[in-house]
């Protein structure tokens, strides 16, 4: 495994110098504090989620321009309110052309709002446990996501919580295809044992760096792409 500063050189190499690097990587706002996590209500964490589930195998432009009608019909993604899904809501939203109309998708939004509610319940706000959830063990969040969440699993709860500020890595193609060149994995298989070096392997890097799991994440795609 080569030192961080081998791999930054290399994905200076790919984007045709410092430079270039520092402007794609400009492009991005970096991670939330935990306190300023802590501020964000409830609901933006289930309005993300959902937006990330029904991007997924999506055009995310589509559900870019159609997001104020999500917004619009799930009531601006109240977790209370959508823990308690009545029947007529759920046909309701089935038949409103201002959203993607996918059931299973539409179904994960109550199970998600139950997700964050229980929480909430449990920390005093879900903005309270993903903030307070320790970076060094991303895996350990993933797999709560995984589990508890529904269809967070892979790289949807990923993009949700580095689009909501937290610190994180994101398996991208790419991101494995760097993690396997420098022999952190063998193979693309997220197994527990790969999951584990993987997390090893960015503490490793985050800690002689200096640089978030962010930087680290999109410096390893870089230096593959």
């Amino acid at each position: 495994m080569k030192s961080f500063e081998d791999i930054e050189a290399l994905a200076i190499d790919k984007k045709g110098g410092a430079a270039q690097l520092s402007a794609l990587m400009a492009e991005h706002n970096g991670p939330k504090t935990p306190e300023e996590l802590e501020t964000i209500g409830d609901d933006r964490w289930l309005s993300m989620f959902t937006k990330t589930i029904f991007q997924a195998g999506f055009s995310w432009k589509v559900i870019e321009k159609k997001w104020p009608g999500f917004e619009e019909a799930f009531e601006g993604f109240d977790t209370a309110r959508l823990a308690f899904l009545p029947d007529e809501v759920f046909e309701a939203l089935l038949n409103n052309k201002a959203i993607v109309r996918n059931a299973m998708k539409i179904k994960s939004v109550q199970a998600n709002a139950i997700f964050l509610r229980d929480l909430a319940e449990a920390h005093g706000s879900a903005s309270k446990f993903f903030a307070q959830y320790p970076v060094e063990d991303q895996i350990g969040l993933m797999d709560v996501l995984k589990k508890r969440g529904s269809r967070l699993g892979g790289n949807s709860g990923q993009y949700a919580l580095r689009f909501m500020g937290k610190e994180t890595f994101i398996l991208s193609r790419d991101v494995v295809n760097a993690l396997i060149r420098e022999n952190v994995i063998g193979n693309e298989s997220m197994s527990k044992k790969n999951l584990t070096a993987i997390q090893e392997a960015f503490n490793h890097w985050r800690s002689t760096s200096g640089r978030s799991l962010n930087e680290i994440s999109r410096i390893l795609a870089f230096s593959v792409g």
